[in-house]
């Protein structure tokens, strides 16, 4: 859905690599399955990354500038630097590299409110400035500002409700640091379900309307629709781009490219045959309408093409060379 037809420039931006427990990345799914083709450090992790993306847009009314995902942060206490293996690169790094500020951004899309994903829409206070809120956060007691200052930050009405209660399958998640001082600057959307609520779809089924009637249109030439399993309301987002493709920031529903196949749920959703039944539905819904996917952790090539494989499921075709119109 996109009603404005509004066409963005895009770049993808590598805001960190940092590793995840390769068990816990792959749920059920035996490491001596996923470990032939992906490989682990000493401690058991995979290497995954932050990829999020800048739009630009121009519509007459001035320039349009979004941001898409905002990765971990800089507020990560060491303990959990070193089990996530967290650097010093940030959000905010990646848009000075391509030359942007963080108060030009004009509105900040995140697929859902886990510290990876959310974490950096706020920062450590500077020496000298002055905090926006102060409290007990990742490290203890921290004092942070938004790192968007202008921007309105657009979530599922659903995923801010369960953030703010902190329900998730892990204690560690969802900090205030990152929740708290967003509160009066949030657009919350409440896309329609893929099912009914209450119901049960079978293995493969696949949803009774289409994505174009289950999307939601919050800001113009941006559609975002529900994705849920890995949290109750985790968003893709989708736009056109200027060169009239359909790109689809695709969140936790399939990670990496080495989660395509439909039992890869991870150990950190919420409801994991959920997951399993959207990334069948998603799946489908790219390959039949040529969505160029960016997969929010992967570390290789993030942006990929889904077509059927002939055997009644998919595979996924690397664009190596796509980082976006902007370059990069």
């Amino acid at each position: 859905m996109n009603e404005s037809g509004l066409r963005y420039d895009w770049r993808l931006l590598r805001a960190g690599e940092f590793r995840l427990d390769g068990g816990s990345m792959f749920g059920l799914v035996p490491r001596v399955v996923w470990g032939r083709s992906v490989p682990t450090d000493d401690r058991g992790r995979i290497s995954v990354h932050h990829n999020c993306l800048l739009l630009t847009a121009n519509d007459g009314g001035g320039a349009r500038r979004i941001v898409v995902e905002t990765g971990s942060g800089d507020k990560a206490d060491p303990k959990s630097r070193d089990i996530f293996a967290l650097g010093e690169r940030t959000i905010v790094s990646a848009l000075r590299e391509a030359g942007c500020d963080p108060g030009d951004i004009n509105a900040v899309f995140v697929t859902h409110l886990h510290f990876d994903h959310s974490g950096g829409l706020t920062r450590l206070a500077r020496p000298g400035e002055s905090p926006e809120w102060t409290g007990p956060g990742w490290a203890g007691e921290v004092s942070v500002v938004r790192t968007f200052p202008n921007a309105k930050v657009f979530v599922q009405f659903r995923e801010w409700q369960d953030a703010l209660a902190n329900r998730s399958v892990m204690t560690r998640t969802y900090f205030r640091d990152h929740l708290e001082p967003i509160k009066n600057h949030l657009s919350l959307i409440e896309s329609p379900p893929p099912f009914p609520p209450g119901y049960i779809p079978a293995r493969n089924e696949q949803p009774l309307s289409p994505v174009a009637l289950r999307e939601s249109a919050p800001y113009p030439g941006i559609g975002v629709f529900l994705a849920p399993g890995h949290t109750w309301g985790q968003q893709a987002i989708k736009f056109t781009d200027t060169k009239g493709r359909t790109v689809v920031f695709t969140p936790d529903v399939m990670p990496t490219m080495a989660h395509l196949g439909a039992a890869y749920s991870l150990s950190y959703d919420v409801e994991p045959y959920t997951s399993m039944v959207s990334r069948g539905w998603f799946l489908a819904e790219a390959a039949a309408n040529d969505w160029l996917l960016v997969l929010d952790h992967e570390p290789n090539t993030p942006c990929v093409r889904v077509r059927a494989n002939g055997k009644g499921w998919f595979e996924l075709v690397a664009e190596p060379n796509e980082r976006g119109t902007l370059g990069g």
